[in-house]
This record gives structure tokens, sequence and C-alpha cells, in this order.
């Protein structure tokens, strides 16, 4: 391997011009060198080794730190070995401890008492969401949970479970305190898991007004015949009546009177 000598930056300020000498003066041999993030990490100390392969130099740079601050945001192993150009076994060793700490803080959130508009409410949140699922006609059984923690270090709470062929999610912030903490709905699709009125029916209004209208209607066409009749007779009685030629002959009045 020629060692090189730098002599000094080429004009245009992007290339280091060096010299490798011969085996005398005149054989001597100029060279460019363009100065890129390589270069300038290996001046640094940064730079991998020849023959090392560049991935493990990735690895080297992504810390345990690092690792777990990821997964503890949510990301999953494989998005963060492939992020970070490194093996799924270098990040599994550090990421299984996190990965616990998701897993019990969703199952902590099923035990605490989703808030409603009146307050936290009596049963927990895996009570609330199973009898909602069962109300809609689905299972249970197919639901799965899980937690990330955001920057303001409140946790997000997911429950994932499937309708049909469509994959469906909700998510809650959970609060952990006493009696198991509060789950605060997040969006429309946690809101109607733990609305108290999803599935109550309505009541039948359309129908009572239609045999109200029935039963007045009906009474109406009897009343009106008994007051035409009433009023004939009224009429008939007040015409006077005339006398036959019997009564006129032997002097009788109309009010029978003789």
């Amino acid at each position: 391997m020629r060692e090189l000598r730098a002599i000094g930056l080429d004009v245009d300020g992007k290339h280091i011009i060096c010299e490798s000498a011969g085996d005398g003066e005149d054989h001597a041999e100029m060279f460019r060198v363009r100065i890129d993030d390589r270069l300038r990490g290996a001046v640094r100390g940064e730079g991998h080794r020849v023959g090392q392969n560049p991935g493990d130099a990735a690895s080297s740079m992504l810390r345990p730190k690092d690792i777990q601050a990821r997964i503890r945001a949510g990301a999953s192993v494989e998005q963060v070995a492939a992020a970070a150009g490194v093996d799924v076994a270098r990040v599994e060793r550090f990421a299984h401890p996190v990965l616990l700490e998701r897993s019990r803080a969703a199952e902590l959130a099923t035990a605490a008492h989703p808030v409603l508009s009146d307050g936290p409410a009596v049963p927990t949140l895996l009570e609330v969401v199973t009898s909602a699922l069962v109300t809609r006609g689905l299972s249970s059984d197919g639901t799965s949970w899980d937690a990330w923690r955001n920057d303001d270090g409140r946790w997000t709470v997911q429950l994932a479970w499937k309708a049909g062929r469509s994959d469906n999610v909700a998510h809650f912030w959970f609060t952990p305190g006493a009696h198991g903490g509060t789950v605060t709905a997040v969006d429309d699709a946690a809101m109607e898991l733990i609305d108290p009125g999803f599935g109550r029916p309505l009541r039948p209004v359309a129908a009572v007004a239609e045999l109200e209208f029935e039963a007045s209607a009906t009474p109406a066409v009897v009343e009106e015949e008994p007051v035409q009749q009433r009023a004939g007779t009224r009429a008939r009685r007040s015409k006077p009546e005339v006398p036959g030629w019997e009564d006129v002959l032997l002097g009788v009045r109309s009010t029978g009177q003789r």
C-alpha cells in the first residue's frame, strides 16, 4: 500500500492535493482526494476500519439507550433495525425489557376507568370495551392491546380488533392513579366504545302518533249522527198541527179544549 502525503487544499476547496513519492523525486505522483463526510469522520476518528462491515459501524453508533428510547416511543424492533441498518438480533437484545414495560402499561390501562362527561365510570376499560363489542355482535377474543410513551410522559394505549375484513383501532390516554387510574378517549373510535348510550333502542314515536290519530278520528264520525237526528226532531215538533174536520165542526180548539 502506497503512502500519500497531504500537500494542501485544491483551488476548488473540495479536494485535498496529495503526493506519493516514488523511487526518486522525479517519479512523484500527485493525487486529489475529495473531501466528503466519510473523510471528515475518519479524521475525527468516527470512520470504520478497512475490512469492517459498514453495518457494524452503524451498529456501534446506535447506542442501547437510543434503541430503547425508540422502542418505548412505539417503534417495533424491525422498524428500528431497518432505520439504523443493523441486524434485528442486536436491537432485540436491548428492546426486550422495554417491550415488557409497554405490555405492562397496556395491561394496567385495561383495569383503569374510562372518563365520561360526568366523571370516571365504575366499570373498567376492559369491561366497557367487551360489552360494546358484544353489543355490535363481535367477539372480544381477537382484540390486542399495545401501549407506548409520548414525549410528554403520558401513555397512549391502543386497542386493535377485526370486524369482518376490516382492521380497526382505538386510542386512549392512560393516567395511572388510585383505584386503577383513568383512561380518556383520544379518537372517535374510542369515544364510541366507551359511550354508555351506545346500542340503546329509540322510542317508537311514529307508531304512537299513528295510533292516537286513529283513535281520535273514530268518535268524530259516531257523534255527528245523533246531532242531526235531534235537530230534525226539534224541527218537526216546532211545526203547528192542523186540526181535523170533525174537530172544527164540534168546536174543538187546536189545544184540545172545547
